[in-house]
């Protein structure tokens, strides 16, 4: 896996260019130089480990044949406040609709992608307490 960043020349605006060809801007706070224009760096950090952790809960409810219909991962992080300012807690909540989704099941999903799935969250449990909830929604 690779990803190339640059800066743009423009305040503190970044384009990463991804392995897969895919283009994102990153941007920083007006108070830093930037124009608030795109999510910071951080901010990506902790949208990507939601989308690695959706993506695990969703693959592994689909290959059990259950009838998952949405997955959303709600993240809440505090982070340091001295430097490197690293997420020190993070809460997971998963909000999970299909039909007649069982809890064990779901729980079970979550579980697998906290423990051996998900690179992302094993990688930032090691700075940062990461607890988990879980909603289930019935679609039918």
């Amino acid at each position: 896996m690779e990803c190339k960043v640059r800066w743009t020349g423009d305040g503190m605006s970044f384009l990463a260019e991804t392995g897969s060809n895919h283009t994102i801007v990153m941007d920083g706070p007006p108070d830093a130089g930037g124009r608030n224009l795109a999510p910071r760096p951080m901010e990506m950090v902790l949208a990507g480990t939601g989308g690695c952790t959706a993506f695990d809960v969703v693959m592994i409810l689909q290959k059990g044949r259950h009838e998952v219909t949405n997955c959303e991962v709600t993240l809440k992080a505090d982070r340091a406040d001295t430097d490197p300012k690293v997420f020190t807690r993070i809460n997971f909540h998963y909000r999970v609709t299909g039909r007649n989704l069982k809890a064990d099941v779901v729980e079970r999903a979550v579980k697998l992608s906290k423990e051996k799935y998900c690179s992302a969250s094993i990688m930032l449990g090691k700075t940062a307490e990461i607890t988990h909830s879980i909603e289930i929604v019935d679609a039918a």
